[in-house]
């Protein structure tokens, strides 16, 4: 069994602070080509948007809470939607960051995991979501979000415990393409179904009302983020 698992306090802490070599450019293709599988087909995106909705609600119930919100708990259902509610003022920039926090979360999470991975720091890229999802569990409150959030850290803690490097890269380099990837396609999709359907509910929809600016100036902020996050994420990830 390899990992880190088997090793002393010392060299754990050296494995999961200091760096490790970067993997070779076929498997940083192979990676982009697994999380690209994981996010273009409708049938497998049905699934896998899960985890983006983790991050999205996960960056509502952080920027509440940095902002000085009461974060009351987080909703994950089934068809991929979330909830998050927090109390506090109904208006104001504390409520204005917290409902723009949804959509840029997983492309900036992807956009963090990139910068890590290009410096080497793939066992605490792990590690860093790991306790992430251990900080978002304790706001779960309903029992598919919590099923979700304990399978996804899960396999995250399974992986950097227990996976040797060479696994451990690969997990890594997958799991920040995807969140680069698909950071992009939600805000489309909401876009999409706005516009067929007239849907006013949406993230954009509330910043305009608190705002007064466009939803459509919020979809063009969501788009610049995601857009961005996966030109610079992917140029960190291919250029390692």
């Amino acid at each position: 069994m390899g990992g880190i698992a088997s090793m002393p306090l010392a060299s754990l802490w050296d494995e999961v602070w200091g760096g490790q070599p970067a993997p070779e450019l076929w498997v940083v293709i192979a990676t982009l080509a697994l999380a690209l599988a994981a996010v273009v087909p409708r049938t497998t995106w049905r699934v896998t948007r899960n985890a983006v909705t983790i991050a999205h609600e996960g960056g509502h119930g952080l920027v509440a809470l940095l902002t000085g919100r009461s974060l009351t708990g987080i909703r994950l259902h089934s068809d991929t939607s979330g909830l998050t509610v927090s109390r506090g003022k109904p208006r104001g920039l504390g409520m204005i960051l917290t409902a723009a926090a949804g959509y840029p979360a997983p492309s900036l999470l992807g956009l963090g995991g990139a910068v890590l991975l290009a410096d080497g720091r793939i066992t605490l890229s792990l590690w860093l979501a790991t306790g992430l999802l251990v900080a978002l569990l304790v706001m779960v409150r309903n029992a598919y979000g919590v099923l979700t959030v304990v399978l996804t850290g899960g396999t995250f803690l399974l992986v950097s415990w227990l996976a040797g490097p060479q696994t451990q890269a690969a997990f890594a380099y997958t799991s920040v393409w995807f969140l680069l990837l698909g950071g992009v396609r939600p805000a489309l999709e909401l876009q999409v179904r706005r516009a067929r359907e007239g849907a006013t509910d949406s993230d954009a929809d509330q910043l305009a009302r608190l705002t007064h600016a466009p939803a459509g100036v919020w979809f063009l902020l969501f788009h610049t983020v995601s857009l961005c996050s996966l030109l610079g994420g992917g140029a960190r990830l291919l250029a390692t």
